[in-house]
């Protein structure tokens, strides 16, 4: 006899399939999934191994979140097309969630990195990194911008883009190197948002690779002119032309509450580097 044509109890078929018994029991009473046999006399429900496939195909979907309506419409028109259809549904929805994951992962990755800092940085400290170039969805502030405008305005952006959530992206905002050299420390021009899995594309600022001085600031918002100029005294001394925008951006929001204790982070592309005269 065929070792695949002998019945399986529902105990071993269910454990076969890594499942609870009673699942089988409750496919077998809404329909979806019967037993190959059932004893007359005491009830008892028994599989064979031809049946494996189908319930796999059942599990697959659910796992997939397929709803029971929707796998026992599946099941009473089961072919190669309609499955096919479903499958490039749900492939086109498992690329959407790695997507997403991803994403996740690489703020997560960026948080642990801002701890890291934030458990031995020196807030003194001016220090030149190297950075990729990397895209930011922007919006286009002034001096009048009220603070609820630009909240709706990233508002805007965050659903346009389809972010779940705000811990998706990292925010901050830009001034540009030129303003900062007039004194015009309040002259931001751009809020930006950096979604991690946003690919280049037109109307996206692009933030250049290359060498970038970064420096913190701790405190009070007022007191931030101050740490510019001793940044630009810092370049001068060092012989660094900064060109483009300064990104600012907080760094420990979420393990703090007096706004006192927020940090800054502040990066600004390095042009070039001039010869300090001795």
């Amino acid at each position: 006899m065929n070792e695949k044509n002998k019945l399986l109890t529902i105990g071993q078929f269910a454990a076969m399939h890594g499942i609870n018994k009673k699942t089988l029991m409750w496919y077998d009473e809404i329909g979806l999934f019967q037993p190959a046999t059932i004893n007359p006399e005491n009830g008892y429900r028994y599989y064979n191994y031809h049946q494996s496939p189908i319930l796999e195909t059942i599990l697959l979907m659910r796992e997939l979140d397929v709803s029971i309506n929707q796998i026992q419409e599946f099941m009473k028109n089961r072919s190669a097309a309609s499955f096919e259809k479903l499958l490039d549904k749900k492939i086109a929805d498992v690329g959407q969630r790695i997507t997403h994951l991803r994403a996740i992962q690489k703020t997560l990755f960026k948080q642990k990195q801002n701890m890291v800092t934030l458990l031995t940085m020196d807030l003194s400290e001016i220090s030149i990194v190297e950075k990729e170039e990397r895209c930011l969805v922007t919006v286009e502030i002034n001096r009048t911008t009220s603070f609820e405008k630009e909240v709706e305005m990233i508002t805007a952006e965050t659903e346009k883009y389809q972010l779940g959530r705000l811990h998706d992206a990292s925010y901050g905002s830009m001034i540009s190197v030129a303003s900062l050299q007039k004194g015009n420390f309040d002259d931001y021009s751009k809020l930006f948002i950096e979604i991690p899995y946003l690919p280049p594309k037109d109307g996206l600022h692009i933030q250049p690779g290359g060498k970038y001085l970064r420096a913190f600031h701790k405190g009070n918002w007022d007191e931030i002119p101050s740490r510019y100029e001793t940044i630009f005294d810092y370049a001068q001394k060092q012989g660094l032309i900064l060109s483009g925008f300064s990104y600012e951006m907080g760094i420990n929001e979420n393990v703090i509450d007096r706004s006192e204790d927020y940090i800054v982070q502040i990066e600004i592309p390095v042009k070039s580097f001039t010869k300090v005269q001795a």
